[in-house]
């Protein structure tokens, strides 16, 4: 029998990829999720890379290298999904620079994949398949629904540690949903996530005085907890009701601003899955505002309440329109993530904050960088302002 070859993901998205998994997982290819720790991974990042490059993927590198050195897997039967932004960002150069250092590293033998719209890196693109794209479909509203209501049970649980167990278990329902291709229609997606809502709601729960903190910025620092060092579960600690938007909001940012520029079959496959998803997106919004959880308004509505700046890269223009929707939302204190040398980030998402700021006096946005050359005292002063400091300028 042939060999089943083995898809290594690097850590991306917390609540996302133990379903997201699913979406790659096939009869002939078994998925791997990694999960090195932040230290081991910086330094196996740094050894082989230079150190002006971004954190996120530094920590992508050192994640790979630590996992084919464990010899858990056979180099000549495993490739490695490599997410690409597809846009001018370093991150659409993954593939190109990591390369290289697998080969010096003795990995030639290892294949890595491209996972992007933008046509780059064809030869190593992975192929999408219509069960691919329904699992995926499924995995990410339900990840934003593990993600929102979990962050708004978490802190007044009067056990600590039930909404934690409960995702567990439906991360596991949900997974065998995917495996099995059960539950993937629209109706389908809207009545689990309706009965996750329910399951969160009967957490027992007791009244604790909380401060509301939400978290915008690059996907790696904002979703992932290697990125930012596990920021929410600091947050949480501090007596914080985190607040971290979902993935449907950032996919149809990037439609909406990266259509135009791929190629023409994407386009237009893109443009009528665009105009399905924000229908649908209202509909999920609904089933989940309707068990007595809140979200940020559909797309359209948090699009509008951005700073114009010009630029779709990185997070772009979605960084003034999450923090504008959250303070809007009671979340006024808003804490801006960004990989340290993110040149879109800096440069235009970064360049909205004095406006942004005055256009939001009830609010408080304070920025936080993460790089390997920062350590945890200077993060958590950071931290520390946001919390110390009244919002509203008072």
């Amino acid at each position: 029998m042939e060999k089943r070859e083995t898809l290594l993901i690097p850590a991306l998205l917390d609540r996302h990829w133990p379903l997201l998994r699913w979406a790659f997982e096939t009869r002939t290819r078994r998925v791997v999720i990694l999960d090195t720790e932040v230290i081991e991974a910086e330094a196996l990042g740094l050894r082989v890379l230079h150190n002006d490059l971004c954190y996120p993927f530094i920590l992508i590198a050192g994640q790979v290298l630590a996992a084919l050195r464990s010899g858990k897997y056979d180099p000549e039967h495993t490739s490695v999904l490599i997410s690409q932004a597809a846009d001018a960002c370093r991150g659409s150069c993954l593939i190109r620079l990591l390369r290289p250092v697998l080969d010096r590293e003795g990995f030639d033998g290892v294949r890595l994949l491209s996972l992007n719209t933008g046509g780059i890196d064809r030869a190593h693109a992975l192929g999408v398949t219509p069960a691919l794209a329904l699992r995926a479909l499924a995995a990410a509203f339900w990840g934003d629904a593990l993600l929102l209501l979990g962050n708004q049970v978490r802190p007044y649980e009067k056990n600590p540690g039930n909404a934690e167990r409960l995702a567990e278990v439906w991360i596991e329902r949900l997974s065998a949903d995917l495996r099995d291709m059960r539950n993937l229609s629209p109706r389908g997606i809207l009545r689990r996530t309706r009965e996750m809502a329910a399951d969160f709601g009967g957490v027992p729960q007791v009244e604790r005085k909380v401060q509301k903190v939400a978290i915008v910025g690059e996907l790696y620092t904002k979703y992932c907890h290697l990125g930012n060092w596990n920021l929410a579960g600091w947050l949480e600690k501090q007596g914080c009701e985190v607040g971290i938007n979902g993935l449907s909001w950032y996919a149809l940012y990037f439609m909406d601003t990266h259509l135009e520029h791929s190629p023409w079959a994407v386009r237009v496959a893109g443009k009528g899955l665009m105009a399905w998803a924000l229908g649908f997106q209202r509909k999920w919004i609904a089933a989940v505002r309707e068990a007595g959880f809140s979200t940020l308004p559909p797309f359209p509505e948090v699009k509008a309440q951005a700073i114009p700046s010009g630029c779709a890269l990185g997070c772009g223009w979605l960084l003034s329109a999450e923090a504008a929707a959250w303070v809007r939302e009671g979340h006024r204190k808003v804490l801006a993530a960004m990989p340290f040398g993110c040149l879109p980030g800096h440069i235009y998402a970064r360049g909205v904050y004095a406006r942004l700021q005055r256009s939001l006096p009830e609010g408080l946005i304070v920025g936080v960088d993460y790089d390997a050359s920062m350590r945890e005292g200077t993060v958590e002063n950071r931290l520390r302002m946001l919390l110390d400091t009244e919002a509203g300028g008072s």
